[in-house]
C-alpha cells in the first residue's frame, strides 16, 4: 500500500462520528435545558448529570445513519437510549432539526447554489380510491370482533349442546 492510501483509512471515521468541523456548526443551533418549567421533587441539581450534547448528537446520527431501533443503541458508547430518545424529543420540540436543515440547505446555497426554480415536490396525501377492492381487508384487522356472515347453508353455528341453568351440575 502507498503512504496515501495508509494516511486515507487512518483518516476514515465511521458515518456516524461528528467531526469537531461539524461539531462547531451544528452547536449553535442546539437548544439550552431550561429547568425553570420543571418541578423537583429533590433538591435542583441532584441526580445524574445530563448527557453531553455532542453525545446525544452523535447518537441521534447513529440511528439515522444505520436505521436501527432507539433500543438497540450501543450502550457502552451512548448510554442509556430511553435518556438519548428523550432529548431527542426535546430537540424536536424545540425546532433544532428544522433549524439545522436550513442552515445546511443555506450553506450548500452559497457552496454550490440551488436553482430553486427547477424544484418541486409531488406527492399524494389520499387513499387510492379503488385500493379496498384491489387489495381486499385489512390484515390487521383479523382479530376485531364483527358481525359474521352465516354460512352457505343459511344457518348460523350452534353449540350442539342444551342450555341449563347456573345452578346445575353437567
Amino acid at each position: 500500500m502507498t503512504r496515501r492510501w495508509i494516511e486515507i483509512l487512518v483518516k476514515r471515521v465511521e458515518s456516524w462520528v461528528v467531526t469537531d468541523e461539524f461539531w462547531q456548526r451544528v452547536e449553535p443551533l442546539i437548544p439550552a435545558r431550561s429547568a425553570a418549567d420543571k418541578i423537583y421533587m429533590r433538591k435542583p441539581g441532584a441526580g445524574r448529570p445530563p448527557k453531553p450534547a455532542r453525545l446525544v448528537f452523535e447518537a441521534i446520527v447513529y440511528v439515522l445513519r444505520t436505521g436501527c431501533q432507539w433500543k438497540a443503541l450501543p450502550k457502552e458508547r451512548f448510554g442509556s437510549a430511553s435518556a438519548i430518545h428523550k432529548r431527542f424529543l426535546e430537540w424536536e420540540a424545540a425546532g433544532f432539526f428544522e433549524a439545522l436543515w436550513k442552515a445546511g440547505l443555506a450553506e450548500y446555497d452559497q457552496m454550490q447554489g440551488i436553482a430553486w426554480r427547477w424544484q418541486s415536490v409531488d406527492g399524494a396525501m389520499m387513499k387510492a380510491p379503488l385500493a379496498q377492492e384491489a387489495v381486499g381487508p385489512n390484515p390487521t384487522d383479523r382479530g376485531k370482533k364483527r358481525q359474521q356472515a352465516p354460512p352457505a347453508g343459511g344457518r348460523p353455528w350452534r353449540p350442539v349442546v342444551a342450555r341449563r341453568d347456573r345452578g346445575q351440575r353437567p
